[in-house]
């Protein structure tokens, strides 16, 4: 059986996907989960200083590899998105058995994650982009954006796993060289999303090459807070090999 692998987005650490981690416990207990801190987040200590997403990848697959997983599901949320294909291109089609975006960035092949962002979250990335340190999204920016519709339990989940954040990476060119193109790829959608809005994501789906499903989530952008039981049930339904019907929005 696979096992699930958790990637955080932009101004989060691991601690974002606790609530989804307990609901898959509950439903399969079984299925080993991986919620990564990727380099600068959480328990890492490595520095985000000079951070890359060719080093982030490096430490995903570094943590996938001690954790002893044969083969995997990843899911990615957010600025994930631009690490995913490399994540799945080092450990190979044959350790990934699906990719699953939440709400991801996706640029073109060569280009940046602005060239995804519109609005305002663009304007914040492009002059957090400036800096050479690290810098922190405010909490009640945080929040506007990603936790919209949220009871006051999930806002505190939220805010308690924001954290710096690497501006840089939303100017660094990505590039998905090695990417399998018929990796089984799953999006999901949220339509009440305010920092990746809908139509930003489904310009991300098309600058990914497409996916093989579209489930649409009534959610905000962190749905791993908002919907955890929605989320875990589709995502033990993925790694136990139950039949999708590919292309639809069904969970």
């Amino acid at each position: 059986m696979s096992g699930i692998v958790l990637l955080h987005g932009a101004c989060h650490h691991s601690g974002c996907w606790e609530p989804t981690v307990a609901a898959i416990a509950l439903r399969a207990p079984d299925v080993p989960v991986l919620a990564v801190d990727l380099p600068g987040r959480g328990s890492s200590v490595v520095p985000l200083a000079g951070l890359t997403v060719d080093r982030c990848v490096d430490e995903v697959v570094r943590q996938v590899d001690d954790a002893g997983l044969s083969d995997v599901v990843l899911v990615g949320h957010s600025l994930a998105g631009i690490i995913l294909p490399g994540v799945a291109a080092r450990l190979g089609s044959r350790r990934v058995r699906r990719l699953v975006f939440l709400a991801c960035a996706v640029p073109p092949d060569g280009g940046t994650v602005i060239d995804v962002l519109r609005g305002p979250l663009r304007a914040i990335a492009v002059v957090a982009s400036r800096r050479r340190s690290p810098t922190r999204l405010p909490t009640v920016v945080a929040l506007a954006a990603f936790g919209n519709g949220m009871s006051r339990a999930q806002r505190r989940v939220i805010a308690a796993s924001l954290c710096p954040e690497a501006g840089w990476l939303v100017r660094e060119p990505v590039h998905r060289r090695g990417f399998d193109p018929t990796l089984p790829r799953t999006w999901l959608l949220t339509s009440r999303d305010r920092g990746m809005t809908p139509r930003m994501q489904r310009r991300s789906i098309d600058n990914l090459g497409g996916v093989d499903e579209c489930v649409e989530l009534d959610a905000p952008h962190d749905a791993m807070v908002s919907h955890p039981e929605q989320l875990a049930e589709i995502l033990v339904r993925r790694v136990t090999d139950v039949e999708v019907d590919g292309g639809h929005s069904f969970v």
